[in-house]
């Protein structure tokens, strides 16, 4: 399964000065980059995200599920250049 990254991604990048790339590794998504250096991957491949929470099923899911991700993921959210970051900033 192959994931195509969607414009919301991508902005969220660029506000963090930070590329993305399809991940290289076969169970992520995402490839995250800063100055042509690899930081991580993120985004486990056999989940959504928010920007496919609204593809699929629309905003007001999208947003309960991204409430819901932001409460399990809480504590690692905010360690910087962390996956967990990077993954909360660029896919929720």
């Amino acid at each position: 399964m192959v994931y195509k990254i969607k414009p919301y991604s991508y902005e969220k990048a660029k506000l963090l000065n930070v590329e993305i790339k399809p991940s290289t590794r076969k169970d992520k998504k995402i490839d995250v980059y800063k100055d042509n250096k690899y930081i991580c991957s993120i985004g486990d491949i056999h989940y959504y995200d928010y920007p496919t929470y609204i593809q699929n099923n629309g905003i007001t899911y999208a947003n309960e599920r991204r409430k819901l991700y932001k409460q399990r993921h809480n504590k690692y959210r905010n360690i910087k250049n962390s996956s967990s970051y990077y993954a909360d900033k660029i896919l929720w």
